[in-house]
């Protein structure tokens, strides 16, 4: 984070003095313009941004094809039983792997003792998903907040200059009121960038949870119809009288 910081603040010192008008450079005057309360503002973004990057990362790599990796351990179960399928599982990273191998371990005290551990261990890689998304939460709500503080802080300036001056210039009161929502402005700007991230990262965790939770009744599904010593995958043989009438 010290890194990011440092990096950002030396491209905010080397931007103004590149050539041209274009609209990096109109942004880093704004940013200028609008005194030290843009600071904590723009350190909302750089940690957000940051925990928002690696939230995705880490989604997309606990994300898996959950229905192909189901089928290749009732294959196991089928061919190999509970320890093959358990080192599927172990082979396979991500919390849909994880849950299944918790709940594989405990096959042996029961289909019971299966589902609680399915349970019990799918709250605790749910927790591992949400991690993380409570601090971004905060800074959609605090950039906002530090946005218009330091509009209000800028608009009591602005009329301490107004009372030094003794005159009401509609330069000097239109200056500092530009001045001063400028933070409200970058504030809000943070939130929204922020919200994206919030709301992609929310939706992408649903999804998982819901193919995890399905998958989870149907390995107990499984479970069971290996005691019953039936066909796991779900393959029947069709009865010769059909075949005969057809």
């Amino acid at each position: 984070m010290v890194i990011l910081d440092k990096l950002t603040a030396y491209l905010l010192l080397l931007l103004p003095q590149a050539s041209g008008g274009g609209a990096i450079n109109v942004l880093v005057e704004r940013f200028n313009e609008g005194g030290p309360w843009m600071w904590p503002v723009l350190i909302c973004l750089i940690i957000g941004l940051a925990i928002s990057f690696e939230r995705i990362i880490s989604l997309n790599l606990a994300d898996i094809n959950t229905q192909a990796f189901l089928q290749r351990v009732k294959e196991a179960l089928e061919d190999g039983g509970i320890p093959a399928a358990e080192n599927v599982c172990a082979k396979k990273r991500g919390p849909v792997a994880s849950v299944f191998q918790a709940g594989l371990l405990r096959a042996d005290e029961g289909v019971d003792a299966v589902e609680e551990a399915v349970v019990s261990y799918g709250s605790i890689e749910m927790s591992f998903l949400e991690r993380g998304l409570v601090w971004l939460s905060l800074f959609i709500s605090v950039a906002p907040m530090l946005g218009f503080l330091g509009t209000v802080i800028g608009m009591i300036q602005a009329f301490d200059a107004i009372e030094s001056a003794g005159d009401i210039s509609p330069r000097l009161v239109a200056g500092g009121i530009k001045v001063a929502l400028l933070t409200t402005a970058f504030g809000l700007i943070v939130a929204v960038i922020l919200q994206f991230f919030y709301n992609y990262a929310v939706s992408k965790i649903d999804r998982i949870v819901a193919e995890m939770e399905d998958a989870s009744i149907e390995l107990v599904d499984a479970l069971v119809a290996l005691e019953r010593g039936e066909s796991v995958t779900g393959e029947k043989a069709i009865p010769e009288s059909v075949g005969e009438n057809e």
